[in-house]
């Protein structure tokens, strides 16, 4: 999506927020203070702050320098989640968090070499979770005990993994409890990340810290100084979490939004009012004249970011969710959804010492979001450049298809199937009033995807919501073909939605309201999540790898992991297979809040 196309993007009179759908709300909040200086944030905002939304304190930007994750290496490491608290600005005391790895917040950045396997040996020592308030125990499996003994699932996301190591959100690890990973990491060098997947709990899980990331490299990208990349390394390659919160008066950081909802309700989904890069709101890096490698994850729970630097200068994608491009591709600003990273060039050597420039967003929230007050949150970061030279290497002309690199991209398979899937939030009168569901079933619906290992598939994901939803399919990465705008009215009228649980996958192709639009060049990559744009059919050709191929079994069942006695009968009774025994991996909507409330699915890759 170009610049010029964004100004077309569009919501129906739904948004974000189903669970607002029927609600009446019967004033128009006033417009908060968007703009974010040194001094406009420490203060209260213009306007009339809307009484719908619960806001953050005041906070002044850019005190705190920004936090760069340590990197772990090994080929067997310990991975700890545990209770901790944290500081997340100067200005605000510690909150009660989450953390992987020994930090207060986050997880260590794990660094690995592809084709050399990793073991991680994940331990849980959590106690009561900091959202125990806010937990919702209607939703899928989801105990009282959770409040005080939560469980939690390790996903490498991007990962291509042995289904036992995958992190299936029925594989829980309680307190007490550990489990052996098996990662064989035969894939590209890439940007992944780590997270945690516990049925009905991910979004808690994640926004209280549970979250790292993983740079796997291979001979090309060496992520040492005189790569065959030419690409900036060291102290000039970042990673950086994003993310957004709403913090309390006190300091702590808050899951919920609104008190339109009750507490200890399913939200649906809040953007919040602050941004945070590395666990510290606001913070600033100094960098030195030069070219820096960011290695950026939209690691919020909720919402779709454009980002683009204050001065509006030019920077360059040079990969995606699974590896390098062909070649960089120059962009003024780029839309980030939740689940996506991008691999970013920036050149600051045309700044003068002593210059700074914001990293922010402008995405708008949408119709629903706006009539309760909401804003865009503005901004996440700012770079001060120093005296110092940096990286004075250029933009690298070619990544692929050359002597000394990386085989160029192929072009997409042709499939020989193609498979339509859906995306609804049906509704009814009761609270919440919305369910979001994958094909108009829940999770433990029988009526799963199987496609068969070898075989190229189109598959065709028909949103017929008003809202972006970024999906992700375990296991397998796939290539973006377009999205075409649907005539939803038409194809509802000609299609009508049964009841929940009775699958519904019609065929959008007599309801197509215009060209399709190809995806933007820096999505060209290979990858394992998709923006699926409200009232569109969204293209992707994924293949589904053979067990010859993996080294392993995708189809493989696997034991869950022993429960404390206190836990039989409440999430054990949901089993895939009716028994202690798992099968396959899942696929969802990224939005964390949509996950846990049915917005994922099982499938299988059976053998051909």
């Amino acid at each position: 999506m170009t610049p010029s196309d964004r100004g077309a993007r569009t919501y129906g009179p739904i948004g974000r927020r189903g669970f607002l759908r029927g609600a009446s709300v019967g004033v128009a909040a006033a417009a908060m203070h968007c703009g974010v200086s040194d001094h406009a944030v420490a203060d209260p905002p213009a306007g009339v702050p809307s009484p719908l939304l619960f806001h953050s304190p005041p906070m002044r930007p850019f005190v705190d320098r920004m936090p760069l994750l340590p990197v772990v290496r090994g080929d067997h490491l310990n991975l700890v989640a545990a209770s901790t608290t944290h500081r997340f600005h100067r200005d605000l005391g510690r909150s009660s968090a989450l953390g992987y790895g020994g930090m207060e917040y986050l997880g260590p950045t794990i660094e690995h070499r592809v084709d050399e396997p990793l073991r991680i040996h994940f331990t849980n020592q959590l106690g009561a979770h900091p959202f125990a308030r806010d937990m919702d125990t209607t939703l899928h499996g989801v105990g009282e005990s959770y409040r005080t003994s939560p469980p939690c699932s390790l996903h490498l996301h991007g990962g291509v993994t042995p289904p036992d190591s995958d992190g299936h959100p029925e594989r829980l690890v309680f307190p007490g409890q550990s489990l052996l990973h098996h990662y064989p990491l035969r894939q590209y060098a890439a940007g992944l990340w780590y997270h945690d997947h516990a049925m009905g709990i991910t979004r808690a899980n994640v926004y209280a810290g549970l979250a790292g990331m993983v740079l796997l490299r291979d001979e090309f990208d060496t992520g040492e100084p005189g790569n065959p990349l030419g690409l900036p390394a060291g102290q000039f390659e970042v990673p950086m979490v994003l993310q957004e919160k709403v913090f309390t008066a006190d300091g702590q950081q808050s899951m919920r939004t609104t008190d339109i909802v009750p507490q200890g309700s399913w939200e649906g989904g809040g953007a919040g009012d602050v941004g945070l890069v590395n666990g510290a709101v606001w913070p600033e890096l100094e960098v030195a004249q030069g070219l820096y490698r960011f290695r950026v994850l939209n690691g919020a729970s909720f919402s779709l970011w454009n980002l683009f630097f204050g001065n509006r200068m030019r920077f360059w994608v040079i990969g995606n969710d699974h590896g390098l491009l062909d070649r960089p591709v120059a962009v003024r600003e780029l839309l980030l959804e939740p689940g996506e990273r991008v691999d970013l060039l920036v050149d600051f050597s045309g700044l003068a010492a002593g210059e700074t420039v914001e990293l922010r967003n402008d995405e708008p929230p949408v119709f629903q979001a706006a009539i309760l007050g909401e804003v865009a949150m503005p901004l996440f970061c700012r770079f001060r450049v120093g005296s110092r030279r940096g990286f004075t290497g250029p933009v690298p002309q070619q990544l692929r298809g050359a002597p000394g690199l990386p085989a160029a991209m192929p072009a997409p398979a042709t499939p020989a199937v193609v498979r339509n899937v859906t995306v609804s939030q049906p509704y009814a009168a009761r609270m919440p009033p919305a369910i979001m569901l994958l094909n108009n079933i829940t999770f433990d619906n029988p009526a799963i995807e199987m496609p068969r290992q070898g075989t190229v598939e189109q598959w065709n994901i028909i949103n017929i919501t008003p809202d972006p939803h970024p999906i992700h399919i375990h296991l397998v990465n796939f290539r973006i073909l377009g999205r075409t705008p649907l005539r939803t009215s038409d194809y509802q009228l000609a299609n009508p939605q049964p009841p929940v649980e009775v699958k519904w996958t019609p065929s959008a192709e007599n309801f197509l309201a215009g060209p399709e639009q190809p995806p933007g060049a820096w999505e060209s990559g290979w990858k394992d999540i998709v923006r699926v744009e409200g009232g569109t059919v969204t293209r992707i050709i994924v293949r589904f790898p053979t067990a010859a191929e993996l080294g392993f079994d995708p189809d493989a069942t696997f034991p869950r992991s022993p429960m404390p006695v206190s836990e039989k009968g409440g999430a054990a009774a949901h089993s895939m297979l009716g028994g202690n025994e798992l099968q396959g991996y899942v696929w969802h909507c990224h939005l964390l809040d949509h996950e846990d409330h049915e917005m994922m699915l099982r499938y299988r890759t059976v053998r051909g």
